[in-house]
Formats: structure tokens, C-alpha cells, sequence
């Protein structure tokens, strides 16, 4: 039976939810559920990487052998836990949002990765990672890459044996920084493929991994790794096939009977729609703002526009300071700022990326002064 995807209204990533978090009503269900809460037994308490996934208002383990494959339906938690050099465990948590995921489960995300920062001491740096622009920091995780799966907890999603498998398409590509990759489940339609990707027709006893003329090595070198770990799936039954785009062959030809012929695809520019988006609001400029009540009241203000003007020097402990790097802002925890400046932070966050007309899936990363992001530390201009 084929796959079918139930939750088919696209989730609003600007309603994630974070506004609320660190409310003294937030603070207080918080403080109710973390003791209640089963799934946080042993996690951080040493070195190592957790996956949960938000089922019915509820945390759910996600396999180990999945870790890096998401449900685009769902919202899922990622722990990682690190030993710094002075032997004190640091601790990173991410709450990732699906396309299709619902309020209610983005929003139970949100919720449950503060409560799991409570269990964890409160220091731990939060992210928000939204569907297609995962940061670079999530990816690493993952081996550089993470896989979305159309479906998700109500889809209803059922494995197949490879004999009566319903052939899907997987599309590979770089991110911008070249460094990563993206894998996506898309629907198995020309309209999919371009030039400057990488694809892969999953048929079960087949497996086609076709080279766009532009595909990058890194896409390339990875879609042929994803297609020996399903054949080790699959106890080795299945036969791998590469496609180079502008072949004729009988392989060729097979490939393209799954698209009704040869014919043709969209450009490598043409493709990237996902590239002009990172280009977009990566080529703002970038700006550091300070977050606090200092006049009686709460303010944001900008402190510098433009990479070349702002200054590590220019961080005040005594504050929340926002920093929008082009591809993440960062809420940056002042050691001296006071508490409700520290409940404000997220949500002050969240209304910065629309008051400056920027994208709502822009990863958002609150981290403690002294706190390790090397993220933050290279993008930050250092005097």
C-alpha cells in the first residue's frame, strides 16, 4: 500500500510556539511535567546524542538506527552532550519542526526541550530547526546529512517487502556551504529534477542513483553511500544502478521509464529555488542587536549593522544581545542579565525575524555567555 501523508496543511514555522517559552505559567507546567516525565531518565548524563520524537503530546524514543531520518509530518527533540575540556558536561538541545507537522506537536516540542533543559541544570543551548535549513551545527550530528521521509505519526506509514515496493524518488543536494547535504523524499515526478542534484529511484530490488551533469561530488559520493546502506537493508538483494545524466543506455532508459521517457529537466539554477531562498536572507546584512529593560521598560535596540562593524567587544554581559549572522540569529545570554530579560529573550527573537521581514525558518539558537558554539565564535568577527 502506498505511503499516504494525512497532515497536508503546512505548518506556520513563525507560530513555533518559542514566545511563550520561559513565561512564569511556561515555567510552572514545566516544573508539574519534568518530574513526571520518563524519557529524560538517563539522557545527558553523559557524553552521546538522544532523538525523541513528539507523539500525541507525548516523548517517544526515536530507534537508534533512525537516527538522522525524519517524518516531515512530525516534531522531533535532539540531545547532544559534550565533555569539555574541564571535564563538565555541556549539553545542546534542538526541537526540529516538520513541513507538515501540527501546532500542537511543534508546540509540545517547544515545551518539552525547556523542560529537559530544567532536568539538565538550565544551561543547556536551545535551538529551533525547521524542515530544509537545518543548521550546520544539527547536520554535524548526523554525518553531515539528515533524510526526510514523507508521513509521519498519523500517516498511517506501514514498511513494505521489496517485492511489492512502490517506487519513490530521493532527492540529494549540497547545502550552500558545500560542506553538507540534504536528502529529501519528493514526490516521483519530472518536475522534481534538475541538473545540479543528485536522485535516487527507490524500486526496492533497484535502486537508481541518477547524476544531474552540475551534481556536486560531495551529493554524488553521499547518494551512493544511502544507496549501500539500503542494500545492507536489505540483506545485499538489491541492485545498485548509476544513471550520468545526457547517457544512453538500457539503464538509461529504465531510469527514465519511472518519468514516462527521456525528456527534459529543469536547469541547475532553475532547481535551487531552496539556494535563492539562502541567498536571499543570507545576503542581508548582518546585525547585533541588545535586549533590555535598563529605561523601566523592554526594548530591542540595534547596536551594528554589517559584518565588518560588529565586534565580539561589543557583547554586554549586563544584557540579552540578538545577533543575526545571515544564515542564524543567536540569542546570546548575558552571565549579568536579569531574569525577565531572559524570559523575554525567544520571543523578542521570533518578532526580530518579522519586524525585519526575515524568513521564519531561519534556525534560532539561544546560547550562555562562556558557553562553546563555534558557530557563534566564527561568524562573530573577533577584534
Amino acid at each position: 500500500m502506498k505511503p499516504s501523508l494525512v497532515k497536508q496543511k503546512e505548518y506556520k514555522f513563525e507560530d513555533s510556539n518559542i514566545a511563550l517559552l520561559g513565561t512564569d505559567l511556561n515555567h510552572k507546567i514545566r516544573q508539574s511535567a519534568a518530574s513526571k516525565e520518563t524519557a529524560w531518565a538517563e539522557a545527558g548524563k553523559q557524553e552521546g546524542l538522544w532523538v525523541w520524537r513528539i507523539e500525541k503530546f507525548e516523548v517517544h524514543a526515536w530507534p537508534k538506527a533512525q537516527y538522522g531520518s525524519f517524518f516531515e509530518g512530525d516534531s522531533y527533540i535532539v540531545l547532544k552532550t559534550v565533555k569539555e575540556g574541564s571535564g563538565k558536561l555541556a549539553h545542546d538541545l534542538h526541537f526540529w519542526l516538520g513541513k507538515f507537522t501540527t501546532q500542537d506537536e511543534a508546540g509540545t516540542a517547544a515545551y518539552k526541550v525547556v523542560e529537559l533543559d530544567d532536568v539538565l541544570g538550565g544551561l543547556a543551548h536551545q535551538h529551533r530547526e525547521v524542515m530544509g535549513y537545518e543548521s550546520e551545527q544539527f547536520l554535524e550530528y548526523f554525518g553531515g546529512h539528515v533524510k526526510t521521509m514523507s508521513g509521519g505519526i498519523e500517516s498511517g506509514f506501514n514498511h513494505v517487502n521489496p517485492e511489492s515496493y512502490v517506487p519513490r524518488l530521493m532527492h540529494i543536494r549540497q547545502t550552500l556551504k558545500k560542506r553538507h547535504v540534504r536528502l529529501a523524499q519528493v514526490e516521483l515526478k519530472r518536475e522534481e529534477l534538475n541538473e545540479g542534484d543528485v536522485f535516487v529511484v527507490d524500486a526496492g530490488l533497484k535502486l537508481y542513483q541518477f547524476n544531474g551533469k552540475k551534481a556536486g561530488f560531495m551529493a554524488k559520493r553521499k547518494a551512493g553511500e544511502i544507496c549501500h546502506a539500503l542494500k545492507e537493508e536489505r540483506h545485499s538483494r538489491p541492485v545498485l544502478i548509476v544513471v550520468e545524466q545526457g547517457e544512453k543506455s538500457t539503464d538509461a532508459d529504465q531510469f527514465w521509464n519511472f518519468f514516462g521517457g527521456v525528456g527534459p529537466i529543469k536547469s541547475a539554477e532553475e532547481g535551487r529555488h531552496w539556494e535563492k531562498d539562502h541567498h536571499e536572507f543570507s545576503a542581508a546584512p548582518k546585525r547585533l542587536l541588545q535586549l533590555s529593560d535598563e529605561t523601566g521598560k523592554m526594548e530591542i535596540k540595534v547596536v551594528a549593522e554589517g559584518g565588518h562593524n560588529i565586534k565580539k567587544s561589543m557583547l554586554n554581559s549586563k544584557h540579552i544581545m540578538i545577533f543575526d549572522s545571515g544564515t542564524d540569529v543567536f540569542v546570546w545570554v548575558g552571565v549579568h542579565s536579569n531574569t525577565a530579560e531572559r524570559k523575554s529573550s525567544l520571543g523578542y527573537a521570533q518578532n526580530y525575524l518579522s519586524q525585519y521581514k526575515r524568513p521564519p525558518y531561519i534556525p534560532i539558537h539561544r546560547i550562555y555567555e562562556g558557553g562553546i558554539n563555534e558557530t557563534f565564535n566564527s561568524e562573530l568577527e573577533v577584534n
